[in-house]
C-alpha cells in the first residue's frame, strides 16, 4: 500500500446541503475572544504600520496597474512605463506585481487587473493589512520560486518542513543559529520521507502475508543547505526573519510580524475586526460587518432594524451594492440581509442575477423564495456556478474565519475527490483561487493534501493548469 497520496483522498460531501453547509461554515465563525499575544509581540498598530511598510511598492503597482486597467498579458510591456512612472526597474515591477496579487491588492476580473477590497482598505482598515501581509507570508514559496534545476519533490518536502522551523524560531524568543536550523531541516525531511516508503511483504504464513523489515528510504544527497538558504530568502523577502552574519556564524530571528504569524497559527485564532455599535445608522456595508460576528438570531433582528429605518427600494439597492463588492463575506452577509426583506426585494436581484459576482448567491435566494427547501435549494446551480461559490466562500472564511473552518469547508465541496475539486476550482476563474488555494494548504494537516493543493496555486498564479 503507498502513503498518503492526493489521487485518493476522499472529501466528505454533505448530502443534499453543500452550499448551506458552505454558508454556516461562515456563519457559525468562532466567537471565542482572542487570546493575548506574548510579551514583546507589538500591538496590531504597529504591526499594521510594519507590513505596509514592507508592501509600499506593491501597493504603489496595484494602484498603479489598477488605474492603468493593466492585463496580465501586457505586464511585459507595461512593465518599462510602470518603472519609468514609479522609479523603480522593471524586474522590480514583476516582483511587486506577484507581491500585490499574493496580497491580494490585485485581483483579476475578466483578465484586467482591479483593486482588491484590501486595497480599497488599505489605509484605514489595520486588519485588511494584516489579512493581506499574512496571504503573502503563507505563499512565500511562490513568490519566490526555488532555484532552477532543483527537484521539485525536494523544494516541495522543504516547504513543507519550514513551519517547523518557524514554530521552533518563535518559541527560542530570539535568534537560532541556520547550523541548528540545517540539523532540524534534515530530521524533518528524513520523517517525511521515511512516511513516504512502502513496506515490503516476503512470504506467506497459512495464507496469510508476514511483514519482512521494512525497505529503506534510498540515501541520496540533497542539496539541503542550499534550499534552506531560498527558504530563509524567501522567508526573509515577505518580512517575516532576518538572517544576520554569514557561514558558520549565519543566525535567523523572527521579525516581530513573523513572530506574531508564527504565534497566530499556532494559536489557531483569526484576527477579527470588532462590531462597532450603532449599526442601523451605518450604511450598509458597515452595517454587515458589524454585524459579522453576532449570532445568526441577532444578526438578523440587527438586520431587520437596519431595515425597518429605511425605504425597502433603497435598502435592497444599498444590499446588493454591498454584495457587488470584493469581501465575499459581506456578499454573503448582504444575501441573508436580503431574506429579511423578502418578497419585496424580488424584483431587484432578479434583475442582478446576470453579474457573476453576485449570480450564485442571486440564484439560491430566489429559490428559497419560490418555496425550495434552503438545503436543497442548491440543486439549482450548475456545477460551475456551485464550484465558484464554494471558492467565494472559501474566501470569506480564509478573510474572517479561523483556519480549521477553511480545512472544514472541504466538506461542502460538490466534487468527489481533491484532484476533481483542484481542477474545477482552477477552471472556474474566481479571481481569489490563488488566495484561497494557498490558505487551504497552509491549514490543512494532511502533508499530500497540502501539497497537492499548492501545486495547484502555483499553477493557477503561473497561468498553467
Amino acid at each position: 500500500m503507498t502513503s498518503r497520496t492526493p489521487r485518493d483522498s476522499r472529501l466528505r460531501l454533505v448530502p443534499r446541503q453543500p452550499i448551506a453547509a458552505a454558508r454556516k461554515a461562515v456563519a457559525d465563525r468562532g466567537s471565542r475572544p482572542a487570546p493575548r499575544p506574548p510579551a514583546g509581540i507589538p500591538g496590531r498598530p504597529e504591526l499594521a504600520r510594519q507590513a505596509r511598510a514592507g508592501l509600499t511598492g506593491a501597493v504603489r503597482l496595484a494602484r498603479w496597474a489598477a488605474e492603468a486597467e493593466t492585463r496580465p498579458e501586457e505586464l511585459g510591456r507595461a512593465a518599462d512605463r510602470a518603472a519609468a512612472a514609479l522609479g523603480v526597474t522593471p524586474d522590480r515591477v514583476r516582483a511587486d506585481w506577484d507581491r500585490a496579487r499574493l496580497a491580494g491588492l490585485l485581483e483579476l476580473h475578466g483578465g484586467t487587473a482591479r483593486p482588491g477590497w484590501r486595497l480599497t482598505a488599505w489605509d484605514r482598515d489595520d486588519s485588511a493589512v494584516l489579512r493581506g501581509w499574512v496571504a503573502l507570508f503563507d505563499a512565500w514559496s511562490i513568490a519566490r520560486p526555488e532555484p532552477a534545476g532543483t527537484d521539485a519533490t525536494v523544494a516541495a518536502e522543504v516547504v513543507e518542513a519550514a513551519p517547523q522551523l518557524l514554530s521552533v524560531m518563535h518559541l527560542s524568543a530570539g535568534p537560532v543559529p541556520v547550523a541548528e536550523l540545517l540539523d532540524l531541516l534534515r530530521q524533518r525531511v528524513a520523517e517525511i520521507r521515511a512516511e513516504r516508503c512502502e513496506v515490503r511483504y516476503e512470504g506467506r504464513d497459512e495464507g496469510r502475508p508476514v511483514p519482512d523489515r521494512p525497505t529503506r528510504c534510498p540515501e541520496a544527497v540533497e542539496p539541503l543547505a542550499g534550499l534552506l538558504d531560498w527558504a530563509l530568502d524567501g522567508l526573509a523577502s515577505v518580512g517575516a526573519l532576518v538572517v544576520r552574519g554569514t557561514g558558520p556564524t549565519a543566525e535567523a530571528v523572527l521579525t516581530p510580524l513573523g513572530n506574531w504569524a508564527v504565534w497566530v497559527k499556532l494559536e489557531q485564532i483569526c484576527v477579527a475586526a470588532q462590531s462597532p455599535a450603532g449599526n442601523i445608522e451605518l450604511a450598509a456595508e458597515a452595517m454587515l460587518r458589524g454585524c459579522a460576528d453576532l449570532s445568526p438570531g441577532p444578526a438578523r433582528a440587527e438586520y431587520r432594524a437596519w431595515l425597518a429605518a429605511r425605504p425597502v427600494r433603497s435598502a435592497v439597492a444599498e444590499l446588493l451594492d454591498a454584495a457587488r463588492g470584493d469581501d465575499a463575506l459581506v456578499r454573503g452577509l448582504a444575501f441573508e440581509a436580503l431574506r429579511a426583506v423578502g418578497a419585496p426585494a424580488e424584483p431587484a436581484v432578479r434583475a442582478a442575477v446576470d453579474e457573476p459576482a453576485v449570480r450564485p448567491y442571486a440564484l439560491l435566494w430566489l429559490a428559497e423564495q419560490e418555496g425550495h427547501d434552503p438545503e436543497e435549494a442548491a440543486e439549482v446551480l450548475t456545477r460551475e456556478e456551485a464550484t465558484w461559490l464554494w471558492v467565494d466562500t472559501a474566501a470569506a472564511v480564509a478573510d474572517h474565519g479561523e483556519s480549521r473552518l477553511l480545512v472544514r469547508h472541504l466538506d461542502s465541496a460538490v466534487q468527489g475527490t481533491v484532484p476533481g475539486l483542484l481542477e474545477e476550482v482552477r477552471a472556474v476563474g474566481h479571481p481569489r483561487t490563488v488566495q484561497v488555494l494557498v490558505a487551504l494548504a497552509a491549514a490543512h494537516p494532511d502533508p499530500a493534501l497540502a501539497k497537492a493543493v499548492r501545486r495547484a496555486a502555483f499553477q493557477v498564479h503561473r497561468g498553467g493548469t
